[in-house]
């Protein structure tokens, strides 16, 4: 059974052409002319398909972070890693399905994976809770943090969520300690912890698996402190300034980058990871084996020097970089 993709609204013009090819395929007539308009029409579509990508607003880009058939970390696993032991429960409340996490073979070395998983329909969506954990969820993480330094394995996160779940049931439980453990946990691994954002990484929920010593991020993934719809409601008190609050977060992977938040950007195939998901794991692949090649003597020393890092060079000498340009000026240090 062919998937049907799901478009986003701004892809309307590149929508019309690939019905008008479609339309032609069920035509009979000419072969020869009609294979001669849709190869005309498939050159049309992707050249506007590439610009369009090329030129994606913030806002578009949490658009497309966001597609419901972006890949997920179930797909990274499946595809990724061999021998898959998942680990489950936090051996105090439960066992959240936000986050999945176990051991297996990535390129021939044993590794603990973790990740966020917001599911691919109705019905996994709602048992995974969207992707937003609870304080359980982040136990869960702690647990497995504390296998993988006791028995030396590397540790690969996946992050895709808009933020930890902020019901009143997770607060009760201890969440902002739970996300508060993790980061603390992170710091004080000796072994070396890789992360990459696939999609959306929102607020604390999405740092309490990122904090690493290496960050990649797809294309056009987004990270931030807190949706743009959160922050147009604190900044304007209305949720319609949220592709403003999108352009003033510097949330896409360019933006970090350029901030020195992340260590380098994955390229996702044209028109965005949900077109081509093999494709796209495979680079996330190739990525994190590289960066497992790395040597690590250092990593909790490294990982802490790192975050240290994050920002200094802005407070030491905040106008060598322009804002409202993003970039840096000719005196930066």
């Amino acid at each position: 059974m062919k998937l049907i993709m799901q478009h986003l609204e701004f892809e309307s013009v590149v929508v019309k052409l690939q019905d008008q090819i479609e339309a032609l395929k069920g035509i009979s007539g000419d072969k020869i002319k009609i294979q001669t308009e849709i190869l005309r029409l498939e050159k049309k579509r992707k050249t506007l398909l590439s610009n369009l990508y090329k030129n994606l607003t913030a806002w578009q880009k949490v658009l497309v972070a966001r597609h419901e058939q972006r890949p997920k970390t179930s797909a990274y696993i499946q595809q990724l890693v061999q021998d898959f032991f998942p680990l489950c429960g936090d051996k105090t409340f439960g066992d959240d399905m936000a986050i999945q996490a176990g051991v297996g073979r990535f390129y021939g070395t044993t590794v603990l994976v973790i990740g966020h998983e917001k599911g691919h329909d109705t019905e996994s969506r709602l048992k995974h809770n969207f992707g937003m954990p609870h304080p359980e969820g982040y136990r869960k993480v702690l647990r497995c943090m504390d296998f993988a330094q006791k028995f030396g394995f590397p540790i690969l996160t996946f992050v895709d969520t808009a933020g930890a779940y902020v019901g009143t049931e997770a607060e009760e439980r201890g969440q902002a300690y739970a996300i508060a453990a993790c980061l603390e946990k992170s710091f004080s691994l000796d072994v070396p912890i890789i992360s990459v954002i696939i999609g959306e990484g929102g607020s604390g929920g999405a740092i309490a698996l990122a904090t690493a010593n290496k960050i990649f991020m797809l294309e056009h993934s987004v990270y931030s402190v807190i949706s743009p719809e959160g922050c147009a409601s604190i900044l304007w008190r209305s949720r319609d300034k949220r592709e403003e609050a999108a352009v003033a977060q510097k949330l896409t992977a360019q933006d970090l980058r350029t901030l020195q938040i992340i260590d380098d950007i994955i390229p996702e195939p044209l028109g965005g990871a949900h077109r081509d998901p093999h494709s796209t794991i495979f680079a996330v692949g190739r990525h994190l084996n590289f960066a497992l090649q790395e040597t690590y003597e250092n990593a909790k020393a490294d990982r802490r020097t790192k975050f240290l890092e994050i920002g200094r060079q802005f407070v030491l000498k905040p106008n060598h970089y322009d804002l409202s340009e993003g970039k840096f000026s000719e005196n930066r240090i």
